[in-house]
Order: C-alpha cells, then structure tokens, then sequence
C-alpha cells in the first residue's frame, strides 16, 4: 500500500472469518484493499466490497494464469494439498503470482499434532494412524468408519518441517513462531 496507495491480496485457502483478526486496519483502509479467497470448496463472504471467494486449486498450475498480486498469503493450508509434488506445485503459484508472499505451516518437528490434537501423531506410520482414526474419534475428526476415507484424510494432512519449506520457498526468509521455546510454526515470508 505505501508504494501503490492499494494492495490486492490473494489468500489461498482462506476465509473472510480469518482476516478479522486485523478488522481495525481493514475498517481505516476498506477502499484500498482488495482481497480475493480461493478455495476448493465454495466460500461465503458477507462484505463483498472487500472480499471476492472463488473456488481454486492453490497447486493447479493454470491458477490465475497471466495474473499478479501484491501479496500472497496462506495460513496452514500447504500441509493439506496432498503429495509433495502437489505442495511443490502449491509453492510455484505462490511464488508466481506475487514477489511478495507469507506461507505459514504447522511444524512437523512440534510434538503436538495440530489436526489430530494427538501427541507424536505426525511420527505415527501412515497404517497406524489410518487405524486411529477409524477407532476414535481424533481432534477436528468423528471416527472415521471408511478405510478409503480414513487414508485420504491422512493423505491430506502432511505436516513439513522447516527443512521442507526452505526448500519449498528458496527464496523466502524462513521463521518460527514459537510456544514454550518448541518451533510450532514454520513461516516463508518475502517482502
């Protein structure tokens, strides 16, 4: 905004809820703000002045093709999207669609798994935990009855540690938020 006097803003896998954390500077500026929500299911925004919802896949690589933004932003979705090629996918659109980005992730190293709310989960084999939550009901998840349900769910929750992101986003200085001095986030910022 202090180049340009406005910012269009593109939050892969976000929500219009999220952004409220920071509503009294989005109030000061809502005319110079734009920020576009893509998801993979359909999100309902109620200020549509400033948010536009569109359903997109943050790793197909046509997303917003010939398209730029001042900021792109993602908030714990990159562990989410599935094999790593598909996170490898998710970080060139980030990249390409903005030079400015902020990619925030649970650390896979952090001992408690965020999704599951489950100790050590994440270090669990893929069988065991597929077993888990067919038995119980775990965190954000009833239990699961459908072992092809079970696995997919797994497959879509794939926490990566700071290793991992560096790579994803060479480019990007890369950071920690922290609790109890354990790395619990990974950060990929490039200003």
């Amino acid at each position: 905004m202090g180049e340009r006097g406005q910012a269009h803003i593109l939050d892969i896998g976000g929500t219009e809820t999220y952004w409220l954390i920071g509503r009294d500077f989005l109030r000061q500026n809502r005319s110079r703000i734009k920020i576009t929500l893509v998801n993979t299911e359909p999100e309902n925004v109620k200020d549509e002045m400033m948010f536009t919802a569109l359903i997109g896949d943050g790793a197909d690589p046509r997303l917003f093709a010939g398209s730029q933004f001042d900021l792109v932003h993602s908030n714990s979705v990159i562990e989410h999207v599935g094999s790593w090629d598909r996170m490898c996918a998710f970080a060139e659109n980030t990249k390409r669609l903005s030079s400015r980005y902020y990619v925030q992730t649970p650390n896979y190293w952090f001992p408690y798994e965020p999704h599951f709310r489950f100790p050590g989960f994440q270090y669990l084999p893929e069988k065991v935990r597929v077993a888990l939550i067919m038995r119980y009901s775990l965190g954000f998840f009833r239990r699961i009855d459908d072992v092809a349900e079970a696995r997919d769910i797994i497959h879509h929750h794939q926490l990566i540690s700071t290793r991992q992101m560096r790579e994803l986003f060479s480019d990007a200085e890369v950071s920690h938020e922290k609790v109890l001095g354990l790395n619990k986030s990974i950060i990929a910022a490039r200003a």
